[in-house]
């Protein structure tokens, strides 16, 4: 969840000549084709202008019907379609009709329907295999990470590119580095220089998905498509997706990504889809307070993020990777009404939009934003008690010290988040599904020790003050890797935040008993002259009891760990369970967002808002 700043560097963005699936020699399409497209113009605003972004660069030169301060967004409400051989997807019109749009037959071509339109894709051979290569400079759990990485490398003199083709990645970029020889020459340039996380992404592609629609009937094979319901609403319905049938408003585009598959993007004006994000967010019963805090978020963050998917030519995501946005299917009275009363309201520091970031639970304490992600703090974003009452100082007793935090993690009263499910929580893992978590982890990131065999230890090795880890070292067979921050939570599946410590699970083996000693025989001895004894000539004297055998060590064989936590999420920002406790103790939402974002303002949207300033 994040920031365009001052500067006169512009957001770049992959032109149609840069889609995966442009110029491909396509073996024989099938004969019911009626037509082959190929790109349709670009969305009219897609370029975002400067790095800083103010309201001005956002509103499209055509004659939309939207407010002043109302701007249209870019969804991807289905990514990476045509994946899977069985992707389906229907439209149906809610009311009205479907016009279709697309070129074909030399021309843009239309198609009006009321029935519901099928979209599909064909894998279609190619006529020459083809090899797919990318330098991947590194990869993570998260853009605000992945962002970091980027500045890194541009600082170095590479040019870059964010992706997304299943974790974030920072891309050597395609258009740059385009040849092999230019990209081993980058890989082994950065490689000699000690860039562990580089690695060369090389594959072979025999066949691409090509995308097309069946329509009255008839079917036509399209790589961009618009689709422009007459009322405004369309129904989709994502056959191998658990959501069902949905309704959303504004208008569809089906388009190619930088993955060789194709996204699904719904061009839909904010305060609408906020309808879609605010219900699935923090839901319909929350306080009112709580959900126009969490409206006013919402709508800040979709606005500051607008650049994470510029290398597939749309804005934002559907899914938690930005917000969970579901269209209309679960709009409700409590939460329109939220938006309504908080329309065009934004959370602010200095005049630019703050870095909107919210999670489920905290565990009792809120993070600073460097101790989950890489990059720069937030003057609004550091660690604090989530809590009214007075119930921890972490002035005199920081969490960065183990002790300390065994026992906040003991307090179960008091704080904003007491009594729900993942306030405290304990999860077991064996060793054999640690080192299953390690080697996926690894093999991701094509990392040497991928081949291990074993975790052997688990050991937190830093702190922030917040109890935060900041890094775990896993001592494996073949070597010892350092996990931090959240990616903690990319490479273990046990922990639900980065706020834990490590109880290690130990099997006892039973001790084998001690060997019995052996008798011995004495002779009698004979008298001793003079000898101050009291025993008598003649007799044995008693020997002297053989010393105890130390009891040997039980042998300990680890099992595994149990990851005793606290919060769900990265606890940056608002806790959205936290700001429901203060929304029921009668807090306004600018009171609540205060709590969290310490020196922020509300305040309305303007054109001399900036949305986001790159990070210096």
């Amino acid at each position: 969840m994040h920031s365009p700043g001052n500067g006169d560097r512009k957001q770049t963005r992959v032109s149609p000549t840069n889609t995966p699936l442009e110029n491909k020699k396509i073996a024989n399409l099938p004969s019911n084709v009626l037509t082959q497209s190929r790109f349709l113009p670009p969305w009219p605003w897609s370029g975002l202008g400067l790095i800083a972004i103010a309201l001005t660069g956002l509103f499209p030169s055509s004659a939309q019907a939207q407010t002043a301060y109302n701007p249209s967004i870019q969804v991807g409400i289905v990514q990476r379609f045509g994946k899977e051989r069985s992707d389906r997807i229907t439209l149906e019109p809610a009311g009205g009709q479907l016009t279709l749009q697309f070129e074909g037959n030399g021309g843009n071509q239309t198609v009006a329907t009321t029935e519901p339109v099928q979209i599909e894709v064909v894998p279609q051979p190619l006529a020459q295999p083809e090899q797919v290569e990318r330098v991947v400079l590194s990869t993570h759990r998260s853009f605000e990470s992945a962002e970091d990485s980027a500045n890194y490398w541009k600082a170095q003199g590479l040019d870059v590119e964010i992706a997304q083709p299943r974790q974030w990645q920072v891309w050597a970029k395609r258009e740059t580095y385009s040849t092999p020889l230019l990209r081993r020459l980058l890989l082994q340039n950065v490689q000699a220089q000690g860039g562990r996380t580089v690695f060369l992404d090389s594959q072979i592609r025999r066949e691409v998905p090509l995308a097309g629609f069946v329509v009255n009937g008839t079917r036509v094979v399209a790589d961009q498509v618009a689709i422009a319901p007459s009322n405004n609403r369309v129904y989709v319905n994502e056959i191998n997706s658990s959501e069902g049938r949905q309704l959303f408003a504004g208008s569809l585009r089906l388009q190619p990504n930088a993955y060789g598959t194709y996204t699904l993007v719904n061009t839909v004006d904010i305060e609408t889809y906020l309808r879609g994000v605010v219900p699935f967010e923090i839901g319909s019963g929350a306080p009112n307070s709580a959900i126009e805090a969490q409206a006013i978020l919402a709508r800040t963050y979709a606005l500051r993020n607008l650049r994470r998917f510029t290398i597939d030519n749309y804005q934002l995501c559907a899914d938690t990777q930005c917000q969970v946005y579901r269209g209309l299917s679960g709009a409700a009275t409590s939460t329109d009404r939220a938006i309504a009363a908080t329309q065009g309201q934004v959370l602010t520091y200095q005049n630019e939009l703050v870095d909107a970031l919210y999670s489920s639970t905290s565990g009792g304490v809120t993070a600073a934003f460097s101790n989950v992600w890489n990059g720069p703090d937030r003057p609004y974003l550091r660690p604090r008690i989530d809590a009214v009452q007075n119930v921890w100082d972490l002035q005199t007793r920081p969490l960065s010290d183990e002790a300390n935090l065994r026992a906040f993690l003991n307090l179960q009263e008091g704080f904003n988040e007491t009594g729900r499910d993942l306030f405290r929580w304990r999860e077991a893992s064996d060793v054999a599904q640690i080192t299953a978590d390690i080697k996926e982890y690894l093999s991701t990131k094509q990392h040497p020790l991928a081949n291990l065999s074993r975790v052997e230890q688990l050991r937190v090795a830093e702190r922030s003050s917040g109890g935060r880890v900041q890094q775990i070292e896993v001592v494996t067979d073949r070597g010892s890797v350092i996990l931090e921050k959240d990616e903690v939570l990319r490479a273990l599946s046990a922990p639900r935040s980065t706020l834990f410590y490590l109880d290690p699970v130990y099997e006892v083996l039973p001790s084998s008993p001690s060997p019995a000693p052996s008798p011995v025989s004495v002779a009698p001895s004979p008298p001793v002259a003079n000898a101050s004894s009291e025993v008598a000539q003649g007799e044995v004297p008693a020997l002297p009891a053989p010393a105890a055998s130390p009891s040997p060590t039980p042998t300990r064989i680890l099992k595994g760990y149990t990851f005793v936590g606290g919060g769900w999420g990265h606890a940056v920002g608002l806790s959205q369970y936290g700001a429901m406790n203060l929304g029921r103790l009668n807090w306004p939402a600018s009171r609540i967002l205060e709590f969290y974002f310490p020196g922020a303002t509300v305040q309305p949207l303007s054109e001399r808002t900036v949305l986001w300033r790159e990070p210096e």
